[in-house]
């Protein structure tokens, strides 16, 4: 089946894929179709790098301080019921019987104060989960606009790039997704192989696994293919083209989801 020719299904089983809920014969059906198909393989990297990056902006819900302050309130109001009737024991022979007594309610009162506890907790992680929905759906309508990816592969067709360009902030947004690691005295050079000319110069990249480089459309535009070159630190200029071995190429698709 050619999942390209169905660029709503597709994006819905990569999402499917990414968060684990497409199991089974499905799940292994996607894989086989994202080994041959570049556009499966790239829907996918792209679902797995929007959810990755969403967990990790999310904060820990932590309880309110009123709810410790009830705590308190309770453990304290308990304490002191218990000195009061203590002290109003008549006689020694009532002393364990209402021991018993204070214990038992001790017990009671804690369970109400654990019961208290759960639910005021309860409430609050239900706010703190309807403000994380409501900021994940602000975060997904103002996400980046996508409308074209490449992913670059070694010689033995190991993705080790996600390239993904937003035309709308003019970002080309670059994931490491293979072990591949340059050394300290060598750069990374992004570049555009068009049709016709020679290659174009699209940015040198860091050493960080998540890269940013500012590019305008016209810069990407009916390029059919995107590789990255091994250059001496800082990279060389763009009008010679590439002196060092090229590492990664990949086809650049523009979108259709």
């Amino acid at each position: 089946m050619h999942l390209t020719q169905h660029p709503e299904l597709l994006d819905k089983l990569a999402a499917s894929y990414a968060l684990g809920t497409l199991r089974g014969g499905a799940r292994r059906r996607f894989e086989t179709l994202a080994r041959e198909q570049a556009p499966v393989r790239a829907a996918a990297l792209i679902w797995q790098a929007r959810i990755g990056s969403v967990a990790e902006l999310q904060a820990p819900a932590l309880p309110a301080p009123a709810v410790w302050t009830r705590i308190d309130n309770l453990v304290r109001a308990e304490k002191e019921q218990q000195t009061m009737q203590a002290a109003r024991a008549p006689s020694t022979a009532t002393v364990g019987w209402l021991r018993s007594l204070l214990l038992w309610r001790g017990a009671a009162a804690a369970g109400v104060a654990a019961t208290v506890v759960a639910v005021v907790v309860g409430l609050h992680q239900q706010d703190q989960l309807g403000r994380q929905i409501a900021a994940l759906s602000g975060q997904l309508q103002t996400a980046p606009q996508i409308e074209y990816v490449a992913v670059l592969a070694d010689g033995s067709a190991t993705a080790s790039m996600l390239v993904t360009f937003d035309p709308k902030n003019k970002k080309l947004l670059l994931q490491r997704v293979g072990g591949y690691q340059e050394a300290s005295d060598k750069s990374l050079q992004l570049w555009a192989l068009p049709p016709s000319g020679g290659p174009r110069s699209l940015g040198v990249l860091g050493s960080d696994k998540l890269l940013r480089l500012t590019a305008g459309e016209g810069d990407v535009h009916e390029v059919p293919t995107l590789a990255i070159s091994l250059e001496p630190k800082g990279g060389v200029p763009s009008a010679g083209g590439p002196t060092g071995p090229v590492l990664f190429k990949g086809a650049l698709i523009q979108k259709m989801l």
